[in-house]
C-alpha cells in the first residue's frame, strides 16, 4: 500500500487514541466498568479517527472478549498492536483490524519500553507479515527512530511504520530549548521521511502529550498520531470526549 500524494501533503495527522488504559482501571477489579465500548464510542465522538488497542500476552488489560465488541462498534477505524507470536498472528487473521502493528513485549515491563528490534529477527518477523498481508490486514511495525530499522522493517514487508517518540517526549521535559529535544526530534524527523521514501505510511507514537504533541504533529511526513495514557490521564478530569478533542486541538495547535 503506497502512500498517496494526498496523504503526504495532509495539514493535520490522523489522531487513533489507545484506550488500553481505560481496560487497565477495569481489571483493577476484573469487572465490567468501565466498559471499553463505552470507551472507543467517546473517543469517536471526540474526534478520534481511530482506536487503538494492544492484546497483551499476559492480558493485563484488554481482554480477549474486547476485540469482537469493538470490531462491531468502532466506526472509524481498529489498530490492534499485537507481539509477533504465532498466536497473536491467529487472532488478527481472525479480528481483521483495519491496521495491525507488531511491537516488543516484555512481562515485567510497565509499558513498553522500545522500538520492535527488526533487524535482529528478520526471517521471523517476514514470515508472520506475510501471513497477516495474506490474510489482507495492512501492517505496522514500532520502531525506534533508526534508519537501520526502517530499512529492516522495508526489507520484511511492512506497509506501515510507527515512530517511537519516548525518547523525544523525554527529551521534552528538558524544554523546548535544550539539544536534547532538537536532536530527538530531528531523529524522528529524519526516520519518518525516510520511512516514506521507503514506501511506507510513516505513523508516529508513545509519550506523546497536550504540551509536546504539536512538534510532530506537524512534521509534514506523519500520517497518524497513537496516544492513549495522556488522553486518559485526562478523561479523570474533563471525560473522555473533551480530552480527546482537547489533543486534536493541541495538534493543530489551536490551544
Amino acid at each position: 500500500m503506497q502512500p498517496t500524494n494526498a496523504d503526504a501533503t495532509c495539514a493535520s495527522p490522523r489522531l487513533c487514541v489507545n484506550i488500553d488504559h481505560v481496560a487497565t482501571i477495569r481489571q483493577a477489579r476484573k469487572s465490567h466498568e468501565p466498559d471499553i465500548v463505552d470507551a472507543a464510542r467517546a473517543a469517536e465522538a471526540g474526534g478520534a479517527d481511530g482506536i487503538t488497542v494492544h492484546l497483551r500476552e499476559d492480558r493485563r488489560h484488554i481482554q480477549d472478549a474486547d476485540l469482537p465488541r469493538l470490531k462491531e462498534i468502532v466506526r472509524t477505524r481498529l489498530n490492534f498492536e499485537m507481539a509477533a507470536t504465532d498466536e497473536m498472528v491467529r487472532i488478527a487473521i481472525q479480528l481483521k483490524p483495519h491496521l495491525a502493528m507488531f511491537v516488543p513485549e516484555k512481562r515485567l515491563e510497565v509499558t513498553t519500553e522500545g522500538g520492535l528490534d527488526v533487524v535482529s529477527q528478520e526471517a521471523h518477523i517476514r514470515v508472520c507479515v506475510q501471513r497477516l498481508v495474506d490474510a489482507g490486514i495492512p501492517v505496522s511495525a514500532f520502531i525506534d527512530a533508526s534508519i537501520a530499522q526502517v530499512d529492516a522493517a522495508s526489507r520484511v514487508g511492512f506497509t506501515h511504520c510507527e515512530i517511537h517518540t519516548g525518547p523525544y517526549a523525554h527529551a521534552a521535559f528538558s524544554g523546548k530549548d535544550s539539544p536534547a529535544f532538537a536532536v530527538e526530534l530531528e531523529k524522528v524527523r529524519h526516520a519518518v521521511e525516510h520511512a516514506q521514501r521507503c514506501g511506507m505510511r510513516a505513523n508516529a507514537g508513545h509519550a506523546l502529550n497536550y504540551n509536546n504533541v504539536r512538534a510532530i504533529a506537524v512534521l509534514p511526513s506523519v500520517q497518524e498520531l497513537h496516544i492513549g495514557h495522556a488522553i486518559v490521564s485526562r478523561a479523570v478530569f474533563v471525560g473522555l470526549r473533551e480530552a480527546v478533542a482537547e489533543m486534536k486541538r493541541s495538534m493543530r495547535g489551536d490551544s
